[in-house]
């Protein structure tokens, strides 16, 4: 808008600035210049108008620009108001922070900015390094440390003037660091004194003392705290961080500190490698945390033996069938056990209530519990008067239901008394009973046939039978007068003879020390032949029997005899077989050296029939010499000298060699060969050549036995700490009737045409599996026909040196 006024003012200072120069310069013709008088006059109000247009806006403009400036010194008087009032507080507030500063600090240094100046206050700062002396540098290093990062620090400096405090603190560049004296404490040198009194009573104290910084690792730590937590030496403890106690512990001792400054707690922790009871005290501070721990353990075993003696007691008095019932000072029940419930039939929750003795009374009383009184509160009188006692009580109750009790009224040490009732009516029953019974006893012992007699304890005759009387011919009227053991000797020697029978009779009868069972026999001169035997019983008597066996003497000794003369013979048969065996094999092997020499033509060229006859020689040879190696194996188990040659065996090489060596007469007979081997079966201890012989005549007898096309299985498996072989076939099977005598020796069962023995591999078999420790079985295959032998033999355990018989 301000340009369109410029604009237009510049318009008509032009058009009469043209009029002007028109004028002046040429000539007018007064036609002309009427022409222009009556232009302008025309133009008159238009230029007026327009020239009170402008001046109009730069009165509008002037006014505007003026209330302007009059509203920004305004505003500026009142920021300058402000500055004034805020300067005049900061003045104030510096000067109210001088005057705290330097309360108690003889000095103090301020700086508003990180590149400010240093002011020093209270002090010139010569005159304050001078007053330093030789701690000055540690000054100037924590002003720089301050003016450096924002933080704090905290030093006591020693200076000729005595020791002080520096400290300080620095934030956002600016800071402030004051010095002020220390204050005035104890006289070093006691102090000086307490800590090495201390410090050597905790070195020598028995209980783990220790001293932690703030930031919690250890400062110190005494002998007792290194051998509570197995270090070697201080130094190692501190440096591993060795705590003494764990992680939770230390978490509420820590809150503990917190809340109270101090922690008090008995804990579990393990020390010296063992679990322990401690009682820990730590007390926090600025010096961080001290504690102390002293082993409470004896303690708490003690406080829990006495707790478990005191509840094995009341167990025990519960198990009791005598009532018990205790009384306090105050004559109120304190104890009593399931017997005294029982025996009154009172209710728990009124026993559980404590009760007075008045009113447990009244209640028995009332139940007819008590014995029959004229004058009730009199004998109640007489009873109180154990209170005061000194001597245990005696007394019977005789209640109305017709029971006894006894009853003991024992004063306690500690005020109180102590009941206890013994109900004896079964106890006076028992007795009728028990005299019946050794009546009973008496007649039942008459009707024996063995003899029987009973010594006391102190050796005499006590109980006998006509038995007795009888075996050894004694006089009944001698016998009443119950004689001791040593006159029952005498009598009884014109029988015994000599021998030393009685003399282990009586030693058993009279000896103090432990009793025990003593079992003879005694030979009579007259040809009888008795059975003794001595029983101690519970009651110190000793029962003595005697009987009869000479007639199963006789018929034991003909049968002993027999036996002897039967194991006799089977040692003569075993060296007869084993010499007769021995002896074969050397004719034996001359004529299967002559008879491979003629098949190899070394007698001249052979025709077919006699090579026929030379290969029959051979295989019957191979035979007679099987049949003589196990002859001479089974003898040589029998005699005991089987020796097996342990080592080291690979199961797989073991089978693979095994069924190698099988492989022609598996092709003769038309049969497939199937190998099982668990990878897993490995290695174990065994004897080589003995195992390969179990295998071979399994594996045999399984070929024998198989029809031709068929297929014989032999397989190991590791399972249960024992491996286990087994050979299957697909032959008929083994019958019942003959399952139980299989492995018996010379027990031949032709179960196909190509089989054909005396019946020994088996019994082979068996002896050396035994010999390892294992077994064998034979039966039927799982699935189908056949029949499947099993040898298991035990990965551990000691081998078994002797066959199976």
């Amino acid at each position: 808008m301000h340009a369109r006024f410029r604009s237009l003012r510049a318009h008509a200072a032009t058009l009469l600035c043209a009029s002007a120069l028109a004028g002046a310069a040429t000539p007018v013709a007064a036609a002309d210049w009427d022409v222009v008088h009556t232009g302008l006059a025309a133009l008159w109000p238009v230029l007026a108008l327009g020239s009170l247009a402008v001046v109009g806006l730069f009165a509008l403009r002037a006014h505007h620009m003026a209330s302007t400036l009059r509203t920004r010194v305004d505003t500026a008087e009142e920021g300058a108001r402000t500055a004034a009032a805020a300067a005049a507080r900061a003045r104030a507030e510096a000067h109210a922070a001088r005057t705290l500063l330097a309360a108690g600090a003889p000095a103090f240094m301020t700086w508003s900015g990180a590149n400010g100046a240093v002011d020093v206050h209270g002090a010139t700062p010569e005159a304050l390094r001078a007053g330093l002396g030789p701690a000055a540098p540690a000054l100037d290093a924590a002003l720089a440390r301050l003016r450096r990062e924002d933080g704090a620090v905290s030093l006591a400096l020693d200076t000729p003037g005595g020791p002080v405090r520096l400290d300080g603190r620095s934030l956002g560049g600016a800071g402030v660091l004051l010095l002020r004296p220390e204050a005035a404490g104890p006289d070093p040198a006691v102090l000086e004194g307490v800590a090495e009194g201390l410090g050597a009573a905790l070195e020598a104290a028995p209980a783990p003392a220790w001293l932690r910084r703030p930031d919690g690792s250890l400062a110190y730590v005494n002998p007792a705290f290194v051998a509570a937590v197995g270090a070697a030496s201080a130094e190692e403890a501190r440096a591993g961080g060795l705590d003494l106690l764990d992680a939770r512990t230390r978490s509420a001792a820590a809150t503990a500190e917190g809340e109270g400054g101090h922690f008090h707690q008995r804990v579990k922790t393990v020390a010296h490698g063992r679990r322990r009871q401690l009682d820990v005290v730590e007390v926090a501070g600025a010096f961080g945390t001290a504690g102390l721990a002293f082993d409470v353990t004896g303690e708490e075993d003690a406080r829990a033996e006495t707790e478990r003696t005191v509840a094995a007691h009341r167990r025990t008095l519960d198990q009791l069938t005598t009532a018990v019932a205790i009384f306090g000072a105050d004559e109120r029940l304190v104890f009593h056990n399931a017997a005294y419930e029982r025996l009154f039939d009172l209710a728990p929750a009124f026993l559980d209530a404590k009760p007075a003795e008045g009113e447990i009374l009244e209640d028995l009383r009332t139940r007819r519990k008590v014995p029959e009184q004229a004058d009730f509160r009199a004998w109640r009188a007489q009873l109180r008067e154990a209170y005061r006692a000194i001597e245990p009580v005696n007394d019977w109750w005789h209640l109305p239901g017709g029971q006894m009790l006894r009853v003991v009224v024992t004063p306690n040490a500690e005020g109180g008394i102590t009941y206890l009732f013994d109900d004896l009516s079964e106890h006076l029953a028992l007795e009728g009973r028990y005299n019946s019974l050794i009546r009973i006893q008496g007649e039942t012992l008459d009707g024996l046939a063995e003899a029987v007699a009973v010594f006391g304890a102190d050796g005499r005759l006590n109980l006998y039978n006509q038995a007795f009387l009888a075996l050894w011919s004694l006089d009944p009227q001698a016998m009443g007068a119950k004689p001791h053991v040593d006159a029952v000797a005498a009598m009884c020697r014109p029988l015994y003879g000599e021998t030393q029978a009685f003399a282990r009779i009586r030693h058993a009868v009279t000896t103090i020390g432990p009793r025990e069972a003593v079992a003879l026999r005694i030979d009579r001169p007259d040809g009888r032949v008795l059975d003794g035997a001595t029983q101690p019983l519970p009651d110190g008597a000793t029962m003595v029997t005697f009987r009869d066996v000479t007639d199963s003497v006789k018929v034991e000794r003909a049968l002993t005899e027999r036996a002897e003369a039967l194991e006799a013979a089977d040692k003569l048969k075993n060296a007869f077989v084993g010499h007769v065996s021995y002896h074969l094999r050397t004719p034996l092997n001359t004529l299967m050296g002559y008879a491979d020499m003629l098949r190899e033509g070394l007698a001249g060229p052979l025709n077919d029939r006699q090579r026929d006859y030379l290969e029959h020689m051979r295989l019957s040879s191979d035979l007679l010499r099987a049949l003589i190696d196990d002859i001479l194996d089974l003898a040589t188990i029998d005699a005991g000298a089987m020796e097996l040659d342990l080592a080291e065996v690979d199961v797989r090489d073991m089978v693979l060699s095994v069924a190698e060596a099988v492989r022609d007469p598996v092709a003769e007979a038309g049969l497939e060969l199937a190998l099982s081997i668990d990878p897993a079966a490995g290695r174990f201890v065994a004897d080589a050549r003995r195992l390969r012989q179990i295998l071979f005549n399994l594996l045999s007898n399984a070929i024998a036995v198989s029809p031709p096309g068929g297929t014989v299985g032999l397989g190991v498996v590791r399972r249960d700490g024992a491996l286990i072989f087994t050979v299957r076939d697909e032959g008929p099977g083994v019958p019942a009737e003959v399952a139980g005598s299989l492995f018996e020796r010379f027990e031949s069962r032709s179960a196909a045409p190509r089989h054909r023995g005396v019946g020994l591999g088996l019994a082979i078999v068996r002896s050396f599996v035994t010999l390892h420790g294992g077994s064998v079985s034979v039966g039927p295959a799982s699935a189908g026909r056949g029949t499947l032998a099993t040898c298991i033999f035990p990965l551990t355990g000691e081998r078994r040196r002797e066959a199976a018989e």
